[in-house]
């Protein structure tokens, strides 16, 4: 079945209409303008443009503890390894990913749209359920992604075909039964070919996503189940967005390597190929989305267009290396050009440091947790290190600031 969240979704907005194709406007639909003035009289002043802000963060990965965590917090037993067995059927399906997730609050709330990665796919509503290296989450996380405020999600990832094509579909369903919009894996080409349009302000912004490698190999026949990352198609996905009514086009891309906090050749070359890109002199891509690494990493802006190479890890378990639980929340408030036809320009670039503190696992938004008389020294660390990342190549200079 194909989605219906392909063309567009309800927006937090007032405005729910349907995102207008090229064929539409064409045909006289799109809104009336102002009257014109009368003869000799003042032209009216311009109006004040428009705005937009989008919120984005990094990767949900529910490793077993995850799993764990949100089995401890459905039945209220405080510590997650004294709880029900979250791998076992008599626990009847009852998991609970919100409080995990609470931290993200601050941040989704009061952005026009707020983009998530769900990396892993999600298994049968009853379960198994299992953490690495073959994910199958629990299909509740969905729900919970939703009730956090988030309006779509990427799902092109190296885990996207953990469980075949039965995984792409579950994951998918979980999503629509949420009302969380998404791109990066389809269960049809009808569907993979329609691009993602959503509404955020006055604006229509197109989301894509791609991932550069799977763990198992997509079955022959279907490139359709998951987006793998090819510039040109990219750019040609990108342009079929803007014809049918795209103002803005986000890329989020599942890249990089593991572990490694500076951005890898393949990364930096992608970046600078399709910042390059031009149609009609107008950008194809407005903002680059980077996910996979596990560990923070650079923003930069790049042919004049702001790239974050990745976001780190949203959601995790503990793991040997502390930095696979840190990661930034990216926030970019787009701005609507004077001249029509022209690109719509980021006028403000932050970058909002979080963390997943254990025991509970809670996401702790780390400027507002520095803020507090005697903090957590494993947070003011945890914010050292995310900023050192984040700045590495100099995009303080280019205007990137700190929010909270």
């Amino acid at each position: 079945m194909p989605s219906p969240h392909r063309r567009t979704l309800p927006r937090r907005t007032a405005a729910l209409a349907t995102a207008l194709t090229l064929g539409a406007l064409a045909a006289g639909c799109a809104e009336p303008g102002p009257p014109a003035p009368r003869p000799g009289a003042a032209a009216p002043p311009a109006p004040a443009p428009g705005r937009f802000t989008l919120v984005a963060t990094g990767d949900i990965l529910a490793h077993d503890a995850v799993i764990r965590q949100a089995a401890a917090d459905a039945s209220g037993v405080p510590d997650r390894d004294a709880g029900p067995d979250p791998f076992a059927p008599e626990n009847d399906g009852r998991y609970d990913f919100a409080p995990m997730l609470a931290g993200a609050r601050a941040v989704t709330t009061g952005a026009d749209l707020a983009v998530c990665h769900l990396e892993t796919i999600v298994g049968e509503d009853n379960g198994p359920f299992t953490g690495y290296p073959l994910f199958k989450t629990p299909p509740h996380i969905a729900r919970a992604i939703r009730s956090t405020g988030y309006d779509t999600c990427s799902t092109a990832s190296n885990h996207a075909m953990d469980d075949g094509e039965e995984g792409v579909r579950r994951t998918l369903d979980a999503l629509d039964r949420a009302d969380v919009a998404h791109t990066g894996t389809a269960r049809a080409p009808e569907d993979r070919a329609r691009p993602l349009l959503l509404r955020a302000g006055d604006a229509r912004v197109a989301h894509l996503s791609y991932v550069h490698w799977t763990n198992k190999e997509v079955p022959p026949g279907k490139p359709y189940l998951v987006d793998q990352l090819d510039p040109d198609q990219v750019v040609a996905d990108a342009r079929a967005a803007r014809a049918a009514g795209a103002d803005v086009v986000i890329a989020s891309i599942h890249w990089g390597t593991e572990w490694q906090e500076a951005p890898d050749r393949q990364q930096r070359e992608v970046a600078r190929q399709l910042t390059a890109s031009r149609s009609q002199g107008r950008r194809d891509i407005d903002l680059i989305l980077g996910t996979h690494a596990h560990v923070p990493q650079a923003y930069e802006k790049v042919n004049g267009t702001w790239v974050v190479y990745g976001m780190g890890d949203q959601v995790a378990g503990e793991m040997t290396d502390p930095r696979g639980q840190l990661g930034s929340a990216a926030r970019f408030t787009f701005t609507e050009p004077r001249t029509p036809g022209a690109a719509w320009q980021v006028t403000s670039a932050e970058y909002i440091p979080h963390r997943m503190a254990n025991d509970p696992l809670r996401l702790v938004n780390l400027p507002r947790a520095t803020e507090r008389p005697a903090p957590d020294p494993e947070d003011t660390a945890a914010l050292a290190a995310v900023r050192k990342a984040v700045l590495s190549r100099g995009a303080d200079q280019d205007g990137l600031r700190m929010g909270r």
